[in-house]
């Protein structure tokens, strides 16, 4: 006797795995192509404010997040980052690598909103286990030192 699952409609199951592949590979399409439109919303941004750096392209400020991410995206970019990293790194060296992945307009207003997402994300992770601390930086500029971040060994 064996243990195969028979289906009464073999076509429908078939179907529907056909037609959850095709959603997938449509939802990868659409994903890469919402990169490309964040990076030159951005860009354009950029372009505005070196004509107006008072302009705000925003115009319903608390329906739209600048420089959103989707859910998870930041933790995941977070914890390969630190993985894939020699050596501790500071919030600061995460927010650039995650601005220069995303190919976004790095003014210090920028780099100042990611950063407190990515402080947030570490706090976050470090409540979980995930990440531990390293200590402080000792070569730092004016605004240090830095906490040191790595991947937790425990």
């Amino acid at each position: 006797m064996k243990n195969e699952i028979t289906y009464d409609r073999p076509n429908t199951v078939s179907g529907l795995v056909a037609k959850h592949k095709e959603l997938q590979a449509l939802r990868e399409k659409y994903k890469a192509e919402i990169k490309k439109l964040t990076v030159d919303i951005d860009h354009l941004d950029a372009a505005i404010r070196l004509f107006d750096p008072n302009a705000d392209t925003y115009a319903i400020k608390e329906y739209v997040t600048k420089h959103r991410a989707e859910k998870g995206s930041v933790k995941r970019f977070v914890l390969n980052t630190l993985r894939e990293a020699s050596e501790p790194m500071t919030s600061r060296q995460i927010t650039e690598a995650w601005v220069k992945d995303r190919g976004l307009a790095a003014d210090e207003a920028t780099m100042n909103a990611i950063r407190k997402r990515i402080g947030a994300c570490i706090k976050s992770c470090v409540n979980q286990g995930l990440i531990e601390d390293q200590g402080w930086t000792t070569d730092h500029d004016a605004n240090g030192p830095y906490k040191l971040w790595r991947v937790s060994t425990r």
